[in-house]
């Protein structure tokens, strides 16, 4: 979101408008790259190259909100997630829900790593708000005695995301498999009367 639209409530119209720019431009980054045309992600969106520029001037306020907005998505389906299943189930759907925003990351890779200084806050962001997200489904998970607290959150996060790259010649789920690998060796070993805690950094 820019900063005239930040300062003062948003009509549902331009709301929708900024919704769809930023479904429209997910999309676009993921299969034209970061560089696509302008117009090329209007059309996507149903909207006027005006109305993409006047919510976001520059590419890299499209960039960052794209960014900002895959991570919001995430950081928010962890709540949801907790209240509909049980502690573990809720972590490792959760951390699939998280290969899909890698998978926009990598996407937004060429800009997000170009020394645009406009993007220097959102490692910050990142961890601000996935690490809380993912900390609360592992404390749940450690507590309900269902996984042992061998990771930080910020660990876990980074493990993922190394996991999931993307392979020569991979296999159709190739990361969803190495995620499951992952989730069960969280699981390996827990005694169902005491498991383990470690101190979290």
């Amino acid at each position: 979101m820019t900063q005239n639209t930040a300062s003062r409530p948003l009509r549902a119209d331009a709301q929708r408008n900024i919704d769809a720019l930023l479904d429209a431009a997910k999309a676009v980054f993921g299969t034209s790259g970061v560089d696509a045309p302008a117009k090329e992600i209007a059309d996507v969106a149903g909207v006027g190259v005006g109305t993409l520029y006047r919510h976001f001037p520059k590419r890299s306020d499209l960039v960052k909100a794209v960014f900002q907005n895959e991570v919001d998505a995430c950081a928010d389906a962890a709540p949801v997630l907790a209240e509909k299943y049980e502690p573990v189930v809720a972590l490792e759907k959760w951390l699939h829900r998280y290969t899909e925003f890698l998978a926009t990351k990598r996407g937004l890779a060429s800009a997000l790593h170009s020394g645009d200084p406009a993007f220097d806050a959102l490692p910050a962001y990142f961890i601000g708000r996935l690490g809380p997200s993912v900390g609360s489904l592992v404390d749940a998970a450690v507590d309900a005695g269902e996984i042992r607290a061998v990771a930080s959150p910020k660990d876990l996060l980074y493990a993922v995301s190394k996991l999931c790259l993307p392979m020569h010649d991979e296999e159709p789920n190739h990361g969803g498999r190495m995620l499951d690998l992952l989730v069960d060796g969280l699981q390996h070993g827990v005694s169902e009367d005491h498991p383990v805690r470690s101190r979290r950094p």
